[in-house]
């Protein structure tokens, strides 16, 4: 049996966010759309582990949001940057952001789009953003953390 689900990118990076050319497109509205898609993640039976690294900006660290745990490799740098672009996180970091990192430096984030490393992040009193940082293969290592999870 399933006893709980690890989710990674498919290459170097967590995940890179959205692709800014789709914005508007027919791909875009799609179902099932990140919204659809992190709810799913969230109320799943299973308890859901994101594997993080090197970037997880956008739509990919709403995702990573919406997962039950966070497991993010030294260096991995994360944003919302949307504000950048004149759009605001459309899929639930405006709300999930400041539970797990505090309303402060989530309000930082959120307005600023800037990136951050996760090491730094990590170190906010009373952060649930990030469970365990690690040096190894984060994929290695978010699979042990989830061997770990109480049944």
């Amino acid at each position: 049996a399933i006893a709980a689900l690890v989710i990674t990118g498919a290459g170097k990076a967590f995940s890179g966010g959205a692709d800014i050319k789709e914005f508007g497109s027919p791909k875009a509205l799609a179902e099932p759309n990140l919204l659809s898609l992190i709810g799913v993640v969230e109320n799943c039976s299973k308890p859901v582990v994101a594997a993080i690294r090197s970037v997880c900006m956008g739509g990919g660290l709403e995702l990573s949001l919406g997962c039950h745990y966070r497991v993010a490799q030294t260096g991995t740098k994360v944003a919302l940057p949307e504000v950048k672009l004149g759009l605001l996180p459309g899929a639930g970091g405006t709300q999930r952001l400041p539970r797990a990192l505090g309303v402060a430096p989530a309000l930082n984030m959120i307005v600023s789009g800037e990136p951050v490393e996760a090491q730094m992040l990590a170190m906010v009193p009373g952060q649930k953003l990030f469970d365990k940082i690690v040096d190894a293969d984060v994929v290695d290592a978010a699979v042990k953390f989830a061997e770990e999870i109480p049944k």
